[in-house]
């Protein structure tokens, strides 16, 4: 997850902003189970009364609630209330109406149930309080035994007996309501007017909370986009610089999914990263904060949920975590095998080997599907427990909300708010343990990517170069006495190689299968260093030059022509933008490869497929060799290009080489001696040792190891009768 997190920290703005969103959304959010509850409540309950204060009352009620009040009480509500020219008290717009609810709702409840009494009313109080039958102190002890619980003797007025607060509420509502009424105002205009206002800022919150989420999204997912194409773009550049070695070490297969596969897991999880598990805590906390304000008492019931979501994830994630690391390796592998078969095709097909290779693809396959198999049956049983376990806290909110509406401790609307909140609690948390699933995948994705970009490469540049020295190259290459062992290999590929090839000269190394020829021609682009002895060009030794400047100074044919999907000139100018159309014509003249190419209605614009599907094998080395040519190296390599050339086009090829390549260092590794039989120099290799090196005449006298390829493959008239 750190891994993951360290992506994030690149894009710090764009995540800083997704943070300020997801706080405005979660608001909204926290907001609509308070306003439901409102309807419920107030809109509903209470007709759109509010508080049990009054907008408006009579003289005679501010004058009959005053007997229930201290007096600090009633110099607060005369504060409040001014006198209009009806005669009616009117609150003031800047009031405190819940501070005053505070002091006037019990006053009021207690007006209610004195009206309601049977042989009593406030009037009738107000008389006894005038005439000195009741006293000011009795009446407030009186109130005090019907705030505090305690049943009033049956003497005083209206029986009253322990009010809870929510009784207490509704009962001065129902008296602000009664005011209403008595004053000729239209109850149903105010609950119409109330529900308005309330539903009104409900569809405006829900409209900016749609509108904070549509942008959140789009936020995190061009971050997790920019995340995903910043990956792909370093591993292509690390990648790129690799030699051999790396590429030996990181399997082709391995790399593609590493690029695709992997990076996918990471920005899908950067997604979900930023959309729900930053969004989870901070919906969390507060709806924490909002139940604490209900004062339903059932804050218990949360900490039921969390535990059992929290033992639940434990458990299946202690079960299902081994199967999401090895996921990516089974993937790794199934790539493997499906690239190997259908570059093998051919092969498969011509030794009929087709069931073979469909078994092993079949065990790839359902290992891969095993695995998924498994952990999508852990997810399967997740949701349905995680639904059991929301339901069943539904089921204990009704059960203990219900009890207290019955005794009137909670309002219906509170209980509504209370389970919206403890469902947006316990949907935070799934959240979170929801992406907790995901975050082993795509913290072994994140490992393996890591491994890729901190792999260094071996092949190195050097601080300072001597680029500046080589700006006139002759292409005189030297080697001297190379040796060199692959990673990991006890013994020497090569040893003891020294030879010069000169400019104008062509020369050939030849040898037996796995004797070093190629691995000799690799090591001058630097595909691998030597591990021991120099290679130098004009005296300086390659590793003293960037490799920019080296293989500017080259031109490479490989063993297996490789061609890039789009156009013939695309191919032949590959070089760089500073080969003209006529470098390129001139190029693909001396690769013979014009007579196919003019065959084609489009000439150099025709396609070529990818790998060069829709062109032979002849073709294929013909426009590599081309490619190589058109950019005027200074020292060209062939890795027996001629191969899949007819007898007739490698004769005519050689010679138009020799005569456009005059200033250029010409080496070929070879397996047929006909290739080579006019080089300037052969080198004949044995067991990666030089064996021999010589002209064609020189070496059938003095080489043993040459006369016997020769003698395998050229006639006694050509081998001068030896």
């Amino acid at each position: 997850m750190f891994k993951v997190l360290k992506y994030l920290g690149k894009s710090k703005a764009a995540v800083a902003a997704i943070i300020m969103l997801l706080i405005l959304q979660a608001y909204c959010d926290l907001a609509l189970p308070q306003y439901t509850a409102d309807i419920v409540d107030v809109g509903i309950g209470q007709g759109g009364i509010e508080y049990g204060v009054p907008e408006t009352m009579r003289a005679e009620t501010f004058e009959n609630v005053r007997m229930f009040m201290t007096a600090e009480e009633e110099a607060a509500m005369r504060a409040s209330y001014a006198m209009d020219e009806n005669g009616n008290y009117v609150l003031a717009k800047e009031a405190d109406r819940e501070a005053l609810e505070t002091e006037m709702a019990l006053p009021m409840a207690l007006l209610t149930m004195l009206s309601s009494a049977e042989g009593m009313s406030p009037e009738i109080l107000r008389d006894m309080m005038e005439s000195g039958a009741v006293s000011k102190e009795e009446i407030l002890r009186y109130r005090e035994m019907a705030a505090g619980g305690e049943a009033g003797p049956a003497a005083e007025p209206g029986g009253a007996e322990g009010l809870s607060n929510s009784m207490i509420s509704q009962m001065a509502v129902n008296s602000v309501k009664a005011e209403y009424e008595a004053l000729g105002m239209d109850i149903a205009s105010v609950q119409t007017r109330y529900l308005l206002g309330k539903g009104g800022r409900m569809l405006g919150l829900s409209v900016l909370m749609m509108a904070v989420s549509i942008l959140a999204g789009l936020l995190s997912a061009r971050t997790s986009a920019k995340i995903g194409s910043d990956l792909r773009g370093s591993l292509f550049h690390k990648v790129v610089s690799f030699s051999d070695a790396e590429m030996d070490r990181f399997s082709t297969a391995s790399l593609i999914t590493r690029s695709t596969n992997d990076i996918q897991q990471i920005q899908m999880v950067s997604v979900m990263l930023l959309r729900m598990v930053l969004y989870a805590p901070i919906v969390g906390v507060g709806g924490v904060l909002k139940v604490v304000r209900t004062k339903t008492g059932m804050g218990w019931i949360i900490l039921v949920a969390v535990a059992a979501i929290i033992l639940l994830v434990g458990i299946l994630m202690l079960v299902a975590m081994p199967k999401f690391k090895k996921m990516q390796t089974l993937v790794d592998r199934m790539n493997l095998v499906s690239r190997e078969i259908l570059t093998g095709i051919m092969v498969i097909r011509a030794f009929s080997r087709e069931k073979f290779e469909e078994e092993r693809f079949d065990k790839a396959n359902k290992d891969l599907m095993g695995t998924q198999l498994f952990t999508n049956r852990v997810m399967t049983i997740m949701m349905p427990m995680m639904m059991l376990i929301m339901n069943g806290i539904t089921v204990m909110i009704v059960w203990f909300g219900a009890k207290g509406v019955d005794m009137g401790n909670l309002q219906v609307g509170d209980m509504l708010a209370f389970i919206t909140y403890t469902m947006q609690i316990v949907m935070a948390f799934l959240m979170i343990t929801m992406i907790s699933v995901m975050l082993p995948r795509a913290g072994v994705a994140a490992e393996r990517i890591e491994e890729v970009l901190a792999t260094r490469a071996t092949i190195q540049d050097k601080e300072i170069t001597r680029d500046g020295e080589l700006k006139e190259a002759k292409g005189i290459l030297k080697f001297e006495n190379v040796g060199f062992r692959y990673p990991g290999a006890e013994e020497e590929a090569l040893r003891g190689i020294s030879f010069t090839a000169n400019p104008g000269e062509t020369t050939a190394i030849i040898g037996s299968t796995g004797c070093g020829k190629s691995t000799l021609i690799r090591l001058i682009p630097r595909y691998y260093d030597v591990t021991e002895g120099s290679i130098t060009i004009d005296g300086i030794d390659i590793r003293d030059l960037s490799q920019h400047r080296l293989h500017e100074l080259m031109g490479y044919v490989p063993q297996k022509g490789v061609l890039f999907s789009g156009d013939i000139e695309s191919n032949l100018k590959f070089g760089g933008d500073f080969i003209t159309d006529k470098d390129m014509e001139e190029a693909a003249s001396i690769a013979q490869a014009m007579e196919f190419i003019d065959s084609k209605p489009k000439r150099f614009q025709s396609e070529i497929a990818q790998g060069g599907t829709n062109v032979s094998g002849g073709q294929k080395q013909r426009l590599s060799i081309a490619r190589a040519i058109a950019k005027h190296p200074k020292i060209c390599l062939f890795d027996d290009s001629f191969s899949a050339l007819d007898y007739k086009t490698d004769v005519v090829l050689r010679k138009a080489l020799h005569e456009k390549l005059s200033d250029a260092t010409v080496v070929i590794v070879a397996q047929r001696i006909s290739t080579i039989l006019h080089a300037d120099r052969i080198i004949v290799l044995d067991d990666g040792k030089i064996a021999g090196i010589g002209t064609h005449e020189e070496l059938l006298g003095s080489c043993e190891a040459y006369w016997e390829i020769a003698h395998s493959q050229l006639s006694e008239k050509e081998l001068g009768g030896r």
